[in-house]
């Protein structure tokens, strides 16, 4: 499974959001604190709507404890700093794609360390930076499209009938 980290996320509405997207998708959460929310916080749970039972998480005091539990793990950087777009990346089915704070991002120093294992999602110049859960769902997205979306459907179905005449017909 592939795992989304958040390194000192600060807003719980988009660590909701993620949570959700890590359901829908069977990607794995980790919260690096401090965290700027009490994973208690209506905003988290209500951004994250009916799908935290479909999930997992876990939450690592530090970011050394994190890489301290997993001290094998294939990281990918998202940074507006990398040297290369995020589709430029090679993603394998058990990868780590790491993100930082809403305001301040990842540290230079992290940065400057692996700075070949940095990714950025391509915009205008003169814009800052995405919103956070867009950022981990566009890279997520990619690395699953990578491996062929496994064990996610591609194919949706429809739930909702309407009288037609006498017959009943799918309803969009």
């Amino acid at each position: 499974m592939l795992h989304i980290v958040l390194v000192n996320p600060e807003i719980p509405q988009n660590t909701g959001n993620i949570a959700r997207t890590c359901a829908a998708t069977g990607a794995k959460l980790h919260l690096i604190e401090p965290l700027g929310f009490e994973l208690s916080d209506k905003y988290l749970k209500r951004a994250g709507l009916d799908y935290w039972h479909m999930m997992t998480y876990e939450v690592h005091p530090s970011w050394e404890a994190f890489l301290a539990a997993y001290p094998d793990a294939r990281l990918h950087y998202a940074t507006t700093k990398a040297p290369r777009d995020y589709c430029a990346a090679s993603y394998g089915p058990d990868d780590f794609l790491v993100f930082g704070r809403e305001t301040r991002g990842l540290d230079e120093a992290l940065l400057a360390a692996h700075y070949d294992q940095c990714v950025r999602i391509p915009m205008r110049p003169d814009a800052r930076s995405l919103n956070l859960s867009n950022s981990v769902a566009i890279v997520l997205y990619e690395a699953l499209r990578q491996q062929g979306f496994p064990g996610l459907s591609g194919q949706g179905h429809l739930h909702h009938t309407e009288p037609v005449g006498e017959e009943w017909r799918d309803y969009v």
